[in-house]
């Protein structure tokens, strides 16, 4: 197995903590008897020599070992370094000589689609389709595997990996979509059928039944019976805690194959969902519940059905469905609403969930359930919000949350003055302390609180933690109040020359009105190398249009730079300084067109536009027609994307309700 290892330079070799010459023992320890060695090491071939999926020229030395490694039957976990081949094959860095190294040890894959051990059969099967170029006797070898072999994970692999060969090898696809066909009717088994129609989804979409959702829901609901029927008793134990923790990833991954591959065709995604959703078997309805987080996050439409049956598994008895289920409802914003009265049923059930404490010294978060209520525009998280208020440590995304529940939250601006006035100034805690209380009342508008906010920003030492962010955090909630009063504008002419200028310039003018007194400060922070601080000055120079006249030289200067979001910030500040189109559409327009992110910016500018924005409309028709939501990441997570992309919808419906008009 390691013949000519010693013959390698390793210590010339390199990977992710610089020399390679540890490599040969983590190779050795590969083929150990002890678990514990053959675990270490795999780590260290996952930790070091291909990190994070990067292919180094240590990793290329180390291919033809583990290609005889996984040929020696007295191997163990023999399916775990053909998977780590198949990851390197498939690397970043030295993509291409990855491949090509993986792909002249190919034939040792043949081999192994026929082993004992079923993990390798598995993982032999994608390695095979995936590095050995000989089609023919690829697709032999895969066909010949299916008539014989009788390990259910095993057969879903083969099932896979004939997807992947129709991907692969198109010009061979008849004889595989035939097979796909035949395995995805009775007599096989549901989960075989169901990966079947899955791959078919995805190669062959126009082979898909005509009855697809009716015939997927009956097959997950045999399948489900099947699985059910092979527990334990459901009054044991076993079977409580199975209930409590409904696990089911290979169900998982059929239907995200299926929903995948289904892609933009929602109405039949959706009637998936709700199939799933609505399945006896609280795993079906925890998988169903996880696929439509990526429904929703990607795809635009009415979700109001699936996001009620959402809501309903708020009341099941299994922890990891209605965690779940709450997951997925605060990440929906006010999406969510149709769910509201189930979450203020389990907010009003549970106030062991109103607060979240992550561990010794983390300041704590709103709970789930009540976080989604909140974020949900529900009135009704207000009262329970006004008891956290009570607890001795606000929860460090309160503002963030009270934001969405707009003026109904007004009731609780007394006890957030409060406990803003109560903040130590010169405290390692005063920033967690202060700045959700700050956001909060800045979201809140409340006038108010303009002593407490003065006491802040006249008391903090120099030394406390993040002091610039909290000064930041405190001129903006001043800017929110407008407050004009004698106390405000000395603070705020105090900071003109501070790195908050352009935050303090904007408040002042929101105290008072004046240019005179802020543009010059604005002028020069547009000169700034900070391109944060360029950018916050041509936001507030925008709102101080035609006034601001002298500033049109920085902001020219803005659109010709590189960053797409300085471009579009310079864009709309030129537009209400000095309304010029001709030079503002063209550069709108780009920035829309090559850079997704910055539309919900472009469409507050064409609102304000009004007539002069005609050229851009056919952007903002074009938005409202696409079903798909394109500012959503790649493997993102979390909400803020879906609700970046539901304001622009809700932007662009007003730009478009004026052009109607």
């Amino acid at each position: 197995m390691f013949t000519g290892i010693d013959e390698v330079d390793w210590a010339t070799l390199r990977h992710a903590c610089g020399s390679a010459a540890d490599v040969p023992g983590l190779l050795r320890g590969l083929a150990a008897t002890d678990p514990v060695e053959r675990a270490g090491a795999l780590d260290g071939m996952y930790g070091v020599v291909h990190h994070q999926g990067i292919v180094y020229d240590s990793t290329l030395a180390c291919v033809p070992f583990l290609c005889a490694l996984i040929a020696c039957e007295e191997v163990a976990e023999r399916g775990e370094l053909v998977e780590l081949l198949i990851s390197i094959g498939q690397g970043h860095g030295l993509r291409e000589s990855a491949d090509a190294a993986v792909r002249a040890g190919a034939e040792v894959f043949a081999g192994l689609v026929g082993d004992r051990d079923p993990d390798v059969r598995r993982a032999a099967a994608e390695a095979l389709v995936q590095f050995l170029d000989q089609p023919a006797r690829v697709l032999g070898l895969l066909r010949q595997r299916i008539t014989v072999e009788r390990d259910d994970r095993v057969l879903l692999a083969l099932v896979e990996s004939l997807g992947l060969f129709v991907r692969r090898h198109p010009a061979h696809a008849g004889e595989v979509l035939d097979i796909l066909l035949a395995l995805g009717t009775p007599p096989y088994d549901p989960g075989l059928r169901l990966a079947a129609l899955g791959q078919l989804a995805g190669c062959a979409p126009d082979l898909l039944p005509a009855d697809l959702v009716p015939t997927v829901v009956g097959l997950l609901g045999e399948r489900s019976e099947r699985r059910r029927s092979g527990h334990l008793d459901r009054d044991t134990l076993a079977g409580r805690l199975g209930r409590l923790r409904p696990s089911d990833e290979e169900g998982a991954q059929l239907m995200r194959t299926l929903h995948t591959a289904l892609g933009g065709r929602l109405t039949d995604r959706i009637a998936l969902l709700e199939g799933q959703l609505t399945s006896p078997d609280p795993a079906d309805r925890c998988n169903g519940v996880w696929l439509s987080a990526a429904l929703f996050r990607e795809w635009r439409g009415d979700h109001s059905a699936s996001v009620e049956l959402i809501g309903e598994q708020l009341g099941a008895e299994a922890d990891l469905l209605r965690d779940a289920a709450v997951s997925v409802l605060g990440d929906l914003f006010h999406l969510a609403a149709p769910a509201a009265d189930h979450l203020h049923a389990l907010v009003s059930a549970r106030p062991d969930l109103w607060v979240r404490r992550w561990g010794h010294g983390a300041p704590p978060t709103l709970g789930g359930p009540l976080k989604a209520l909140a974020r949900s525009g529900d009135p009704r998280a207000t009262a329970v919000l006004a008891q956290v208020l009570s607890l001795p440590v606000v929860p460090d995304d309160l503002g963030q949350v009270i934001v969405h529940l707009g003026r109904s939250a007004a009731p609780l601006a007394p006890a957030l003055r409060h406990r803003l006035g109560r903040v130590p100034l010169d405290s390692p805690e005063t920033f967690d302390c202060a700045v959700p209380l700050l956001s909060a009342l800045t979201a809140l508008a409340d006038r108010e609180a303009v002593p407490e906010v003065l006491r802040l920003l006249r008391g903090m030492p120099d030394g406390v933690r993040s002091r610039h962010r909290i000064v930041e955090s405190a001129v903006r909630a001043l800017d929110a109040f407008g407050d004009g009063t004698a106390e405000v504008v000395p603070v705020l002419r105090g900071l003109l020359e501070s790195e908050c200028a352009a935050v303090a310039a904007g408040a002042l003018w929101s105290a008072e009105g004046d240019a005179a007194a802020v543009l010059p400060v604005l002028v020069r922070e547009l000169e700034s190398v900070d391109a944060v601080r360029r950018r916050a000055a041509a936001e507030v120079v925008a709102r101080l249009g035609s006034s601001a006249a002298a500033a049109s030289p920085g902001l020219s200067r803005m659109i010709a730079a590189g960053c797409e979001w300085e471009r579009t910030v310079g864009a709309c500040a030129l537009w209400r300084v000095a309304g010029e189109v001709e030079r503002v559409v063209p550069v709108l327009r780009s920035v829309w067109t090559e850079h997704p992110r910055v539309r919900g910016t472009v469409a507050a500018c064409l609102l304000d536009m009004g007539a002069a924005g005609a050229p851009l409309r056919d952007l903002v028709e074009a938005e409202l027609a696409a079903p798909r939501r394109h500012l959503v990441r790649a493997g993102g997570h979390g909400g803020g994307d879906l609700l970046e992309d539901e304001r622009l919808l809700g932007v662009c419906r007003k730009v478009w309700a004026g052009v109607a008009r």
